[in-house]
């Protein structure tokens, strides 16, 4: 009800069918805290909207909502969930919402009736709240109608109805209703409802029983302004419920719900488990001794449902156009609720949000990610994850080797230990033998981490010698067209210029119409009407729709997703040439092979291999795209032949630490659809004047006359202790002559200097100078304390172990 409240106030007419009663389901039960502490920014934004938009809604609406501002207390039983909560008090007040680190006798002040002697500190957020999540719902539709807004209550939606690959309509069971827009908000019904579509949108989420109990008031009620409490180490949270107390939690072995198929119930209290609820009730008499005395009046047990990456679902449906959503919340649906309708709301009328919201948007999920089986897994392990202390760099351990290189094998019998991106397995690094895999699989601190000195190893290799990197997850596509049509669209679509010669590679940016990147990539003109494109891995659903959504209705142009087609081996180092020039037979010398260049040869017995003269590191070598019954084949020639020159596997840490250190952009991380090509220093990606328009330009020659408000920088922390300090990872606070300025982006430690590097834009109401930020002292803050920074805007000539033109340099995928 929030998107539709927000819809109504910007233009849209709107009409709401709903299956049930308002407020049935999960949100009847929902336990109504609304924190603003999550772990990434635009969620952290959501929450904060939704806390003000509830603090008004009742004088709005005039319906009572419960809403009561008691401020909440994050606990800590151990020094790393204090480091936790240090980086996030830092990241909390970067959107100016107050928040403190305390001290245990500070927690009991507080909340007197908590045990606080295994404490070694707290967060407190002071402006946190409780609302009745009921009365909210109900608000909203009140407000909502108020409005103009039309809620039919009591109406199921049977399927969408699609026109020409748009929404167009509802069948319910009242008949159907005409639209332009339809969001799916189902909460748990959402996954059930995308596949009864004429067209099915796959929605990724799977609900697991969640439980809390209700207790008697206290002899001496409860006062209505003691904070919430989260002891993510005890797994439970703990709010006042009239007097008394309502506790939950979320377990270490959740039990997934109607994994038949779908939940027909409206009002939901499921069956009670107190055997299950036992380790959750233990850890609430251990924090509050006091409530073995209370009577416990019931325990309640409802579906929530959570994500594969436990992070809410929202975006237009990449194979379904003007089809939102909105689900999946994770349990935190009433703390996104409101900020979360806003975005979606901004997003159908604008047609984009005001903010990045990439990492919610459904388009980072492929359908491979919607299985039944896969999402019953992972759920399981998401559930826990959500009070589980994320330190740098963990990974998911369920639905894993879903997607695989043809080497996997032979590379996990090597020492690769695996993450996972969008499904597909990398290798992260490759342990030597005689190390433990086991203590190194199960490594996490804050501070520097055990594969420091194996990634090291692996980066001086690449600038010493030679190594072969695995980068076969990189989304491909290939376009192509009898006529010109191929070219003519894709110079629409990219800022660069791609009528090159045949065989040259150009690095290039897809913008939208505010110059914002929607991809990032390399264009590779294969034939005069033939080109060969590579993104990053996770772009391959949203640059697929990005395509699709831009090509001519009327056209013959063929576009095909070629990711599985082929596998990509990097081949990093001065000695590349030599392996290559022994494994074809032709000189690999840049006389002979220039940067930027694409030919297609063989190499030992295979033929068609694509070799491309370019890294995606700064460092020298070649990209080989091998087709895959290839694959095996020339991978153990490079590593016969590479012997001699010293050949070893690498992984995607030590390509992290070299694109870093040359201050490579990653998309995704460092770019996002509201920075441009002028804020991150590569005008030379941007050809204005190539004889036609392209999507973003009209933007770029705007913000060219009218200056540049913030600037992509690079920082090596001056007084950094490597070895005794926190490491910076991503979100730190920037300050400039003590005033925030911005925050980091990515950060990797520089083998090469011998310091860390940390990526991040500076932001100022006035233009964003080169002489503006070179007149700047700089500090990162790691987990409150703050670090000295020199500011740079290009990378230390002396990293580059080759000339090479500006025009050249490469961004990281």
């Amino acid at each position: 009800m929030s998107s539709s409240n927000l819809v109504s106030q910007i233009s849209y007419n709107n009409t709401f069918p709903v299956s049930c009663r308002i407020a049935a389901g999960s949100t009847r039960f929902c336990a109504g805290i609304v924190s603003t502490v999550k772990h990434i920014s635009i969620e952290t934004e959501m929450a904060d909207y939704s806390n003000k938009l509830y603090q008004q809604l009742e004088a709005e609406s005039g319906i009572p909502t419960g809403y009561k501002r008691t401020g909440s207390v994050l606990l800590a039983q151990t020094q790393d969930r204090l480091i936790s909560l240090r980086r996030m008090v830092s990241r909390l007040r970067m959107k100016s919402i107050p928040c403190e680190i305390i001290t245990p006798k500070q927690v009991g002040e507080l909340h007197p009736l908590l045990n606080i002697h295994d404490l070694v500190g707290a967060m407190y957020v002071p402006e946190d709240a409780v609302v009745s999540t009921a009365d909210i719902a109900l608000a909203l539709v009140t407000a909502a109608r108020s409005k103009g807004v039309q809620v039919h209550e009591h109406t199921a939606v049977n399927h969408v109805l699609v026109e020409r690959g748009h929404v167009s309509g509802v069948d319910t069971d009242r008949g159907q209703i005409e639209c332009e827009y339809f969001v799916n908000c189902a909460g748990q019904w959402a996954y059930e409802l995308g596949l009864s579509n004429e067209e099915p949108v796959s929605i990724p989420l799977h609900a697991c029983e969640h439980f809390y109990l209700l207790t008697s008031p206290l002899r001496t009620p409860l006062q209505d302004n003691l904070p919430c409490v989260v002891d993510p180490d005890g797994r439970i949270y703990i709010r006042n419920w009239q007097g008394g107390i309502l506790s939950g939690g979320f377990e270490k072995n959740p039990k997934p719900i109607f994994t038949e198929g779908r939940n027909q119930l409206e009002i939901q209290n499921l069956q009670e488990d107190w055997d299950h609820f036992e380790p959750l009730l233990s850890a609430l008499l251990r924090r509050m001794p006091s409530l073995e005395a209370l009577e416990i009046l019931r325990l309640v047990n409802c579906p929530e449902s959570f994500t594969p990456d436990m992070r809410c679902v929202m975006g237009e449906s990449p194979t379904l156009l003007r089809y939102f959503t909105l689900a999946g919340m994770n349990s935190q649906g009433c703390s996104l609720g409101g900020g979360a309708g806003k975005f979606l709301a901004e997003w159908m009328v604008h047609g984009y949000p005001q903010d990045n919201v990439w990492p919610l948007d459904i388009k980072r999920f492929g359908a491979l990610q919607s299985s039944r089986t896969f999402l019953r897994h992972r759920v399981m392990e998401v559930m826990p994850l959500i009070y589980d202390l994320k330190v740098p760099r963990w990974d998911f351990q369920t639905g894993r080797q879903l997607r695989t290189s043809p080497l996997y094998d032979r590379l996990d019998a090597q020492g690769a230990r695996w993450m996972e991106k969008h499904g597909f397995e990398r290798a992260k690094y490759f342990v030597p033998p005689g190390k433990d895999l086991l203590s190194l699989d199960q490594s996490k601190t804050f501070y520097k981490p055990d594969w420091f000195d194996i990634v090291g190893s692996e980066v001086k290799c690449c600038k010493e010698a030679v190594c072969v990197i695995d980068m076969s997850s990189f989304t491909k596509f290939e376009i192509s067209s009898p006529g010109d049509q191929a070219l003519d669209t894709l110079q629409y679509l990219f800022s660069n210029d791609v009528d090159v010669p045949v065989g040259h590679i150009v690095h290039t940016g897809m913008l939208n119409e505010r110059g914002g990147y929607e991809n990032d990539c390399s264009v590779v003109r294969l034939q005069k009407r033939s080109f060969f494109m590579i993104s990053p891995t996770d772009q391959q659903v949203h640059c697929w729709s990005w395509l699709k959504q831009h090509l001519p209705s009327d056209s013959d142009l063929f576009l095909e997703d070629v990711t599985w087609k082929y596998t990509a081996l990097n081949l990093i180092g001065p000695r590349a040439m030599d392996v290559l020039s022994e494994l074809s037979y032709a000189p690999m010398t840049p006389d002979h092979f220039p940067s930027l260049f694409c030919k297609e040869m063989s190499v030992g017995y295979a033929n068609g291999i694509r070799v491309m003269s370019m890294t995606h590191t700064g460092e020298p070598g070649f990209t080989l795209y091998i087709p895959i019954e290839y694959a095996l084949h020339v991978y153990n020639e490079i590593m016969s032949v590479g012997q001699k020159y010293g050949i070893r596997n690498a992984g995607y840490y030590a390509l992290r630490s070299l694109r870093i250190e040359k201050f490579f952009a990653f998309w995704g991380q460092d770019l996002d659809s509201f920075t441009t090509p002028l804020e991150c220093g590569r005008e030379f990606r941007v050809k204005l004047d190539k004889g036609c328009d392209f999507i973003g330009r009209d933007a770029l020659l705007r913000q060219r006359d009218e200056g540049i408000f913030k600037r992509f920088t690079m920082f090596i922390l001056e007084d950094h202790d490597t070895d005794l300090d926190l490491w910076p990872w991503w979100g730190e606070p920037i300050y400039r002559n003590g005033e925030h300025v911005g925050k980091t982006t990515s950060s990797a430690y520089s083998y090469t200097l011998g310091r860390h590097v940390c990526l991040g834009f500076i932001h100022s109401s006035n233009p964003v100078t080169p002489d503006f930020i070179n007149r700047g002292e700089y500090e990162i803050e790691i987990a409150g304390q703050r670090f000295q920074a020199k500011a740079k805007l290009y990378p230390f000539s002396s990293l580059f172990t080759q000339r090479r033109r500006k025009e050249d340099m490469e961004l990281g995928y």
